[in-house]
């Protein structure tokens, strides 16, 4: 696909948009007890506050025992970013989840599993990403996001151009993207974001290593109910060039 195609494409599909809004539900069904208790009395102690001005203090925000940070958007019920704080304790895991559900089983997970490196904003990623120190971030997750099917919500996808520049001044060289999807049509949309990005490469190592998930990437529900419902998934790991 020629650039002047790929520049037509992306304008018109909306593959740069970048609203900072919070789009579907942000409450879910009543949360039992433990959640609310989890809401009100840890999360504090793990809840990102934006500055209102300048650049987030990554440097306060974990412990001295960090080594390096990793940024989840999207962390939905939060299970894969505790895997990765459980499994890697001298890495910071910093999870985005807007839906307030999600964010209490993740806090209320976090308590159980005593996680000191683990912290959470429960907003809109676009949000954040601007505030970022400059190659402060050495792996990004963005697994299995709102595929926003109906072209009039394009616009909503996350995966879009503005957050990967966003994502390409925080990272590093070197640094890792992980993008997963089991919708098609999302997929042909996220190949086309990447591929029109200079910041990023997608180089794989096999024919089919796209299919197959790394053995430090855990299952998601959300993953784990597209198998079921015959969706197959897509696993791409990309560097920052």
């Amino acid at each position: 696909m020629g650039k002047d195609r790929s520049g037509r494409f992306a304008e018109e599909s909306g593959l740069t948009s970048s609203k900072r809004s919070v789009y579907g539900r942000r409450f879910g069904r009543p949360m039992r007890r433990g959640r609310r208790e989890a809401l009100e009395q840890f999360l504090p102690e793990i809840q990102v506050e934006l500055p209102q001005s300048g650049q987030l203090d990554l440097k306060n925000l974990f412990g001295p025992d960090v080594s390096e940070i990793w940024l989840e958007i999207g962390a939905g019920n939060g299970g894969h970013a505790l895997w990765q704080a459980e499994h890697n304790p001298n890495v910071g895991v910093l999870a985005i989840e807007p839906y307030i559900t999600g964010v209490a089983n993740l806090a209320a997970h976090a308590q159980k599993l005593d996680l000191s490196n683990i912290r959470v904003l429960a907003d809109d990623a676009r949000l954040l990403l601007p505030l970022l120190p400059r190659d402060s971030i050495a792996r990004t997750f963005i697994l299995f996001p709102d595929p926003w099917p109906k072209r009039r919500h394009w616009g909503r996808r996350i995966v879009c151009a503005d957050v990967l520049d966003d994502l390409a001044g925080a990272m590093p060289g070197g640094a890792e993207l992980r993008v997963g999807t089991d919708h098609a049509d999302y997929l042909v949309w996220i190949l086309q974001v990447l591929r029109s990005h200079p910041a990023f490469v997608w180089a794989p190592a096999s024919a089919d290593d796209w299919r197959r998930r790394p053995d430090d990437w855990p299952q998601t529900r959300f993953e784990e109910k597209g198998w079921e419902a015959g969706r197959a998934s897509t696993y791409l790991s990309l560097k920052r060039v």
